[in-house]
């Protein structure tokens, strides 16, 4: 699940507003009992039918649940107004994303919308022509680019594409010079339960990369059990070698980088999402030798100079950093400091690290010598850092950042001067000076302090009905950061209100932070979310009538555990591709052994009833009063299975007697929101949009 963060109203899936009025009652499902024991407790399960998308009265039940959504939403007043708006406010100025230095060439993605999909583009650093090199919007849009890897010189360029939202990875080489390819294509390389990993030798004539075992007639292809394998450019991918990784874990996970000319390649071999990663070296073409085991908890690295600096977190919460040298010994560079890292990379002689505490983010700069140097003239608070482009030697870097009233921009850093100027920044649809941001804290059940921020036009205030939507996400150390409020100005310039929330599972203060949030101590996040949502009723910002919640992925397993442990804090509901029979995700779904490391196994009896405690389905009650909710998935999602989303909605279904709408939405031709077409990713808001709109009464 990891780097999935929907953002607020921005996640994949599309609904076009039907035009007629939604029929009363949601269509009935039938339930059919499974029963079974589960960490000594009995659990039945009606609704275990839904689990068979194959199954003709499944089809016939997303069908009718598709329609019933549709004709719901078209209903809704505003529908046409907000999706007009979005749609205008999501057409900036051209945005790019991703930047990459190598060989002195910039690498990058760059989008015109309403283009469906980013194409990848290459300039000589800093002041080259662009070159488009590859280009996948000739079709539906629905192709994307998962992810590319220039070459150590820049003269060839590796870049995966996955088709429908699926996430399965092809590897595709070309020469950067002449813009063709070179006819290799490498399959089942990653994606969705495994991330995609490539590094280049270090004479550009080969690479090494994660894949799956190709499928067969009597075997058919299994996401599990990732390898590296070595491909020589222009040889059949039959006879790629296997270089590291067969029988390494069942639910391996690996991220390559490549050292100083790609003579040296490190790896982060993780098992699973959400745990630390084993740290391993490889020199020329030798073998891949372990130099760091888990207990040093690392979570990310860099290549500074011919040395792999680390950032590990093993007694120090907020992360220091080591280096490690060819020989595999490891030497503290820089101890424990202010702030959470959250990357390194290097710049000059010396290095540039990237730090958080709660949503502020900073990057501060440092010599050879891990001298400080000087903080990175950022702005203070607001905007959260992206990536960072720069090699060895070169005293400039560019830094990628963006806020919640600063659309992406991109900065050269002189860190011999210490000066900072824009080179590139988006231009917004509208104006978002009169948008004000500010903070509120809540308290948590053991009392932690959970930072919310608040954003509203100018001149709104707190008067204890403002329609507010409260985001956060909550798992597997991924942070919620300040992003662009963009289209979702719609929402704002009617009056209504944006809060995020930082709650535990993030790394935003650190692995600890993250830690509280994981297995046995998932509760916390609950918890966490809980406090948040009655600082801002406790502020007077919002009241329960008026309070939405959104997440997704993880963060729609935050909203399913919010509606059914808090159900009468929220008036409406949105989760996106979220996890809500959290037992059956690690048995029954390819993609949930590679979770085992953050949410714990079914197979420890603690664990199952800890499980069983928060997970949404077990918890729905018969005759409560839920909340609107309206639940979004995608047939293709390999990363959290649909039919999550089919049980739990038809459990609410049966369960609520509030009156208030529980709608269901699968979208046919989309995954986990990853590479979603602009049509998409604008319809998504629309729907989540309007659905708030009117559940909480935002003003016509």
């Amino acid at each position: 699940m990891r780097a999935i963060v929907p953002r607020l109203l921005a996640a994949s899936l599309f609904v076009a507003f039907a035009a007629h009025a939604a029929t009363p009652q949601p269509p009935s499902t039938p339930k059919r009992m499974v029963s079974e024991t589960l960490a000594g407790q009995p659990v039945n399960d009606p609704y275990r039918w839904l689990e068979n998308p194959g199954a003709p009265d499944v089809t016939k039940w997303i069908e009718a649940q598709n329609a019933y959504t549709e004709a719901a939403i078209g209903a809704m007043p505003l529908g046409k107004t907000l999706s007009a708006r979005i749609r205008e406010l999501s057409i900036t100025s051209t945005t790019r994303s991703s930047p990459t230095l190598a060989g002195g060439t910039l690498f990058y993605f760059e989008n015109t919308p309403p283009q469906p999909q980013p194409v990848l583009v290459a300039k000589a650093w800093p002041d080259g022509e662009t070159r488009t090199l590859v280009d996948l919007n000739k079709g539906d849009g629905n192709t994307a680019i998962t992810a590319y890897w220039p070459s150590p010189s820049g003269r060839y360029l590796a870049y995966g594409t996955a088709e429908g939202g699926s996430e399965l990875t092809t590897i595709h080489i070309l020469d950067t010079k002449t813009g063709k390819p070179l006819g290799d294509e490498l399959p089942f390389a990653g994606g969705g339960t495994t991330p995609q990993a490539l590094a280049w030798d270090a004479d550009e004539k080969g690479v090494i990369y994660a894949r799956f075992d190709a499928p067969t007639a009597s075997k058919p292809l299994r996401e599990f059990d990732a390898y590296l394998a070595h491909h020589v450019i222009g040889e059949p991918v039959a006879k790629d070698r296997i270089v590291f990784g067969k029988g390494y874990s069942h639910v391996a996970e690996y991220i390559l980088m490549e050292g100083e000319g790609g003579k040296s390649t490190a790896l982060l071999a993780n098992e699973g999402d959400g745990g630390p990663a084993e740290v391993y070296l490889r020199e020329g073409e030798g073998q891949f030798k372990r130099v760091l085991g888990h207990d040093a908890d690392v979570r990310s690295a860099s290549w500074i100079g011919d040395r792999l600096y680390v950032v590990t977190f093993a007694g120090a919460p907020r992360g220091k950093i080591v280096a490690i040298g060819a020989d595999g010994k490891t030497v503290d560079v820089l101890a424990e400091g202010e702030g959470a890292i959250q990357h390194v990379t290097p710049l000059g002689d010396g290095f540039l690290v990237v730090r958080s505490a709660g949503p502020d983010w900073w990057a501060d700069q440092y010599d050879a010598k891990a001298g400080f140097v000087r903080r990175v003239p950022l702005p203070a608070t607001g905007v959260a850092i992206g990536g960072v482009a720069s090699e060895k030697g070169q005293d400039k870097a560019l830094i990628s950042y963006a806020g919640w009233t600063t659309p992406t921009h991109w900065a050269e850093y002189d860190g011999a001067s210490g000066s900072l100027k824009t080179i590139f920044e988006v231009k917004p649809a509208a104006d978002y000076s009169k948008v004000r941001v500010s903070r509120v804290e809540g308290t948590s059940k053991d009392g932690s302090k959970i930072p919310v921020t608040v954003i509203a036009m100018d001149g709104i205030t707190p008067n204890g009905k403002r329609p507010t939507i409260l985001y956060s996400y909550g798992g597997f150390g991924i942070p919620v950061t300040p992003g662009f409020v963009g289209p979702n100005l719609a929402w704002l310039e009617r009056g209504g209100v944006l809060a995020y929330a930082n709650i535990r599972g993030g790394n935003e203060f650190g692995e600890a932070w993250h830690e509280q949030g994981q297995k046995l101590r998932k509760q916390n996040v609950f918890d966490d979310f809980y406090a948040a949502s009655q600082a801002l009723i406790d502020t007077k910002w919002t009241d329960t009538g008026h309070l939405g919640i959104l997440g997704g992925s993880n963060g729609g397993l935050l909203m399913g555990a919010a509606l059914t442990q808090h159900p009468e804090q929220y008036r409406a509901v949105v989760g996106a591709v979220g996890i809500y029979d959290v037992p059956r995700h690690e048995t029954a779904f390819a993609n949930g052994p590679y979770n085992v490391s953050e949410y714990g196994s079914v197979a420890d009896p603690a664990i199952a009833k800890a499980m069983l405690a928060y997970s949404p389905l077990h918890n729905v009650k018969k005759g409560t009063k839920y909340p609107a909710v309206l639940l979004t998935t995608g047939a293709n999602d390999p990363r959290v299975a649909p039919w999550q989303s089919r049980k739990f909605a038809a459990a609410l279904q049966d369960a609520s007697t509030s009156g208030q709408p529980v709608l269901l939405l699968t979208r046919m031709n989309a995954g986990h929101g990853i590479g979603a077409p602009f049509s998409q990713r604008v319809g998504n808001q629309a729907l989540s949009m309007t659905f708030f709109a009117t559940e909480l009464g935002l003003g016509e």
